[in-house]
């Protein structure tokens, strides 16, 4: 599956989370409930995979990404009422830490659903608008 198909597909799925239980609930239900959804579209992920953080070659700690979406993309969820650039920074930072090129971070505390595709600038990617 191509990256910017299994981008669309996640974020189809998260729509169709948000449309049924809108916002208001906890970060861990829209989470149960997204992994619903990936499973029923066929996409593989991983829930809260383990990652050791390392500084200057050393290991200093673990964190865990929400989903990691076919080995190759990490999707961080947040249920609050707006993104801020702190969580941009952690979403981007656990895509540079995972070494994925793309992650994405959705938000469905808000009214609307809102989500940000993060990119490593390790990967240089171009975005196609065509």
């Amino acid at each position: 599956m191509q990256r910017d198909e299994l981008t669309y597909k996640i974020i189809g799925c998260a729509m169709k989370v948000h449309n049924t239980l809108g916002n208001g609930f906890q970060e861990v239900i829209y989470q149960r409930c997204l992994a619903i959804e990936l499973a029923e579209a066929g996409v593989s992920f991983v829930r809260e995979q383990e990652h050791t953080i390392f500084y200057n070659g050393i290991e200093v700690g673990t964190r865990r990404a929400d989903f990691v979406v076919e080995g190759r993309l990490s999707v961080e969820l947040k249920a609050i009422i707006n993104l801020e650039d702190v969580h941009l920074a952690q979403a981007k930072n656990y895509t540079i830490a995972y070494d994925f090129p793309i992650g994405l971070l959705i938000n469905f505390g808000s009214q609307s659903l809102q989500y940000k595709l993060i990119f490593n600038p390790k990967y240089n990617i171009k975005i196609n608008n065509n």
